[in-house]
């Protein structure tokens, strides 16, 4: 059984919990990320996202090859992460495999990448299941988010002020 939280960032104990299904190829994803980053290093430990893949493979050629690059990527998700946003206009093999090898990572493409399967399909099956249809889609403590994202919009919904 694939844990589906297993990408967390910020306190593990944080009485709010913000899931984001993503797709590193979608610019408005790469858009949200910082500010859902800032949102979790704001909050004084009382927020803790989540990334789930949902890769739009139909639309992005290369949103899922970059899915289990970041799974394979194991303890070195969110730097990983942070490169595919950064630079989600190249990512094919040959640039997935540089990121990784940045990172100290091994097996990030081709076919020992494809062990991480599981972990992006079990993440995107569970994003079918609560309604996700595009990205980013973002749950707060298991309620479909509809409003900005952007910081203040978000620090308001969630009841942390400006």
């Amino acid at each position: 059984m694939v844990d589906l939280n297993r990408h967390r960032y910020g306190n593990a104990d944080a009485p709010i919990t913000v899931v984001e299904y993503g797709d590193f190829e979608c610019p408005y994803c790469a858009a949200a990320a910082p500010v859902l980053r800032e949102l979790g290093d704001t909050s004084e430990g009382r927020v803790r996202l989540i990334f789930r893949h949902f890769p739009l493979f139909q639309k992005h050629p290369f949103a899922l090859t970059a899915a289990l690059a970041a799974e394979a990527s194991g303890e070195r998700f969110w730097p990983m992460h942070d490169l595919l946003f950064a630079h989600q206009d190249r990512l094919t093999d040959a640039d997935l495999a540089g990121y990784a090898a940045r990172l100290g990572v091994t097996g990030a493409v081709g076919d020992a990448a494809q062990a991480f399967r599981p972990g992006v399909e079990a993440d995107y099956a569970a994003g079918g299941e609560d309604g996700v249809r595009g990205t980013p889609t973002l749950f707060v403590d298991g309620r479909l988010y509809t409003g900005l994202v952007e910081l203040a919009a978000l620090r308001s919904a969630l009841g942390l002020g400006r």
